[in-house]
């Protein structure tokens, strides 16, 4: 199966093309925003995981080694489409929301959950694959409303293995629906490897049981995953349907900063051999090799990145106090008693705690 759905490259791993289909349509300008962008999120995903280190975010899951997947296919995006994303698809969201708004969601804040205006993001989706329906049904909203507005959902190797996964797929494929399965095949659920968890080959193939076009794709190669996912989305904006994609790549860190991947997988002698294929080196190296690289330009964009990242930093920290009664008061309508009684009980414990 593996040789029906090939991974789809345009610069392997020494930079250099395999694929010169986009020559024509790939500039300086289109790969020094890739490569600011995917050195951008790095950063921040570091910055973030330092944070969390010094007791200064809540607990957070990393994304380092993923960028190019989410970075490639978010800007492949219209202004106006709709994204739905993971718990770890931050590096998607800031590209397309051009904001560090969701960094306080991971400070416990309901303000981290409200894209900027104008974007429809939705707030980030915890529980496994439960996003997959709800995106195809803004798929098929968009559709019967006459709009010409895509959407795309993410989410990884082990929410193939939910119900939900099924079920968006079949619904969108029955109502040609215009979004992209974005799959990120990182080869661990948590700590569960892809090839303990299904007897696929690849994900890609699972297209093939709700009929609908499948590929798989080098996550590692920005190149290709924003023409490869464009493609995609101009087809489910044309009336083509869904398309499934799987992004072959990796997570260099834990599945969150509570999570010592140690335990289940060799993580120097893995993450030693994955560091050959960084979606990073990879494209500072193809940018070295076609005359797209500028040293000058590199020092230049990491001081505007790290000035960018601490003021997003102290944006956050100079947020005031949450309210205590965001917590319970959007549950319901009119939240219920057993709301109420939780409420004053924890505003009763919290206030014993400040006069300690």
């Amino acid at each position: 199966m593996e040789e029906e759905f090939p991974v789809i490259q345009i610069i392997d791993k020494e930079g250099r093309y395999v694929d010169g289909t986009y020559k024509n349509e790939i500039s300086q300008e289109l790969v020094q925003r890739f490569y600011r962008q995917l050195v951008c999120m790095r950063t921040f995903d570091q910055k973030a995981i330092n944070l969390q280190r010094q007791g200064r975010l809540g607990t957070y899951p990393g994304f380092e080694g993923q960028e190019a997947a989410q970075v490639g296919s978010a800007l492949a995006l219209e202004e106006d489409d709709w994204m739905f994303p993971t718990y770890r698809d931050h590096a998607a969201s800031i590209t397309f929301g051009r904001s560090y708004n969701i960094l306080s969601s991971w400070n416990g804040r309901i303000e981290g959950n409200l894209p900027p205006e104008g974007k429809n993001i939705v707030p980030p989706s915890v529980p496994i694959a439960t996003q997959l329906p709800l995106a195809t049904g803004v798929a098929m909203a968009n559709k019967y409303k006459g709009s010409n507005q895509a959407v795309i959902v993410y989410f990884g190797d082990g929410a193939t293995s939910e119900g939900d996964f099924h079920e968006g797929l079949n619904f969108a494929s029955v109502y040609q629906a215009p979004v992209v399965f974005f799959n990120q095949n990182n080869r661990y659920a948590i700590s569960v490897p892809v090839w303990k968890q299904m007897n696929s080959e690849t994900i890609a193939q699972k297209s093939l049981a709700y009929d609908i076009p499948g590929r798989r794709i080098d996550g590692n190669d920005v190149l290709a995953v924003y023409f490869e996912t464009k493609k995609a989305l101009e087809q489910a904006r044309n009336g083509g349907g869904p398309t499934l994609i799987e992004a072959v790549t990796w997570r260099y860190g834990a599945h969150t900063t509570a999570d010592d991947p140690t335990k289940y997988r060799n993580q120097k002698e893995e993450n030693e051999k994955h560091r050959q294929n960084d979606p990073i080196l990879r494209l500072e190296l193809f940018m070295k090799a076609y005359g797209y690289w500028d040293e000058n330009w590199k020092d230049r964009i990491k001081d505007e990145i790290k000035k960018e990242i601490d003021n997003a930093v102290k944006g956050l920290e100079s947020m005031p106090p949450p309210d205590i009664n965001d917590i319970y008061d959007y549950m319901f309508e009119k939240p219920t008693w057993t709301i109420e009684q939780q409420k004053q009980e924890y505003i009763n414990h919290w206030r014993g705690e400040m006069k300690c």
